[in-house]
């Protein structure tokens, strides 16, 4: 029999392993005792219960079903994200008009990835740098942009922050696209105003856009200051045209409906202009009942306060019971602990497993080697989504595995 023999995009090739089926491999032939049952740390998946009524938009505004749906979304859609992010972001009045600075899209992740396929220009040897931990989607965007990553490294001396003083002038001028997450994923590092306004007077310089993932925002303590935004330090420089930057939000986290897949992109004009472009290409229209339901959601502070109290909760608990074992302290914002290991964080994630049925994601698996660093080893993360008795429970047994090393 012939082999045929496929041309195929060469980059595919290029793609990482996600870190999760890094993790299967990992725990391939563990066997967890049977007497525990599994607690899962390891996924960002919120668990809380989804506000009924948003569910119930979505009932009610399933006889749409019979047109299709514009790209740009409905303009009731557009209005409600402008309403929302001019009183959460603070921005002057009249500065953002929905039709040009909104877009709806189907999740932070699709819309991150799209996005460097819409800004990339392959021929030049472009540059997308990134903080090493990062979101993989951001590395595999470039990569299939036909662009290189450039890492930056965040640690406990850097405050969990990119160092943007570091970066060579040579890499800059390479540099077409930046993406930052604020509050970060994993460590829930906050990346101040005046920072941002660093990164905005640098895009100038060197002409290059910023992509703000922004989608762990509304989770921070309870009674603690609302992160700042990329609008928003746009805004305090006077800059209300947003230009090269682009903010990225989703309901998932903060509305606890990751299966409604629903965010939205945000800034400048001009580009999301060009974004909408591809996207109608692209064929990514958000269903009708689910922008029905994310005007109700964007317009609903009520469910997403009584969602901060409940992390708020869990941190207090869960840290109670390990920062006199583990090198960890509550993030500055979002759902994650980004927690130091007294061993190898894949033999930790691995022993942890197979002694207290619990699953964490070491923290080598989110990051690069660079400079002969991964700012990863050692370290694993855990979402703390799980209802607040497991959470506790879970803490308990990493307790009780440490204590056994």
């Amino acid at each position: 029999m012939a082999i045929r023999i496929y041309r195929m995009n060469p980059n595919l090739s290029r793609l990482h392993p996600y870190p999760f089926e890094r993790l299967a491999k990992l725990f391939d032939g563990v066997t967890p005792p049977a007497a525990l049952a599994p607690i899962s740390l390891s996924i960002g998946e919120p668990q809380h219960a989804t506000p009924g009524f948003i569910t119930e938009e979505v009932i009610t505004h399933l006889h749409g079903l019979s047109r299709y749906p514009l790209t740009r979304g409905m303009p009731e859609l557009r209005a409600a994200i402008g309403d929302w992010l001019m009183k959460r972001f603070t921005l002057p009045e009249n500065s953002l008009d929905p039709d040009r600075h909104v877009l709806p899209v189907n999740g932070t992740r699709e819309a991150l990835f799209a996005f460097a396929q819409c800004i990339i220009d392959p021929a030049s040897q472009p540059l997308v740098l990134m903080p090493n931990p990062f979101y993989q989607i951001y590395e595999g965007a470039a990569l299939l942009a036909g662009a290189e990553p450039w890492f930056m490294n965040t640690t406990r001396e850097s405050g969990y922050l990119p160092d943007f003083d570091a970066v060579p002038e040579s890499v800059w001028k390479r540099c077409q696209l930046l993406y930052i997450c604020t509050p970060g994923n994993p460590t829930g590092a906050v990346i101040p105003s005046a920072a941002l306004q660093q990164l905005i007077e640098l895009a100038d310089t060197h002409d290059f856009v910023i992509a703000s993932d922004e989608c762990y925002s509304e989770i921070y303590p309870d009674g603690s200051t609302p992160p700042t935004g990329l609008l928003q330090a746009a805004a305090e420089l006077g800059r209300d045209d947003f230009r090269r930057c682009v903010v990225f939000h989703s309901l998932s986290k903060r509305s606890n409906v990751p299966g409604l897949r629903s965010g939205f992109v945000a800034g400048d004009a001009d580009i999301l202009a060009s974004f909408l472009r591809y996207r109608t290409y692209h064929g990514c229209a958000m269903p009708p009942a689910t922008q029905a339901a994310s005007v109700r959601a964007w317009q609903d502070e009520a469910h997403v306060a009584g969602n901060r109290t409940l992390y708020t909760q869990k941190f207090a608990a869960v840290l109670n019971i390990l920062t006199p074992l583990l090198d960890v302290r509550s993030p500055d914002a979002g759902f994650y602990l980004w927690a130091q290991t007294p061993i190898d964080d894949t033999d930790f994630a691995r022993g942890l497993l197979a002694r207290q049925n619990v699953i964490v994601l070491p923290g080598s698996f989110l990051s690069r080697r660079v400079d002969g660093l991964n700012p990863g080893q050692d370290y694993v993360r855990m979402a703390l989504v799980a209802p607040i008795e497991d959470c506790i429970e879970a803490a308990e047994r990493i307790k009780s595995y440490i204590v056994g090393l």
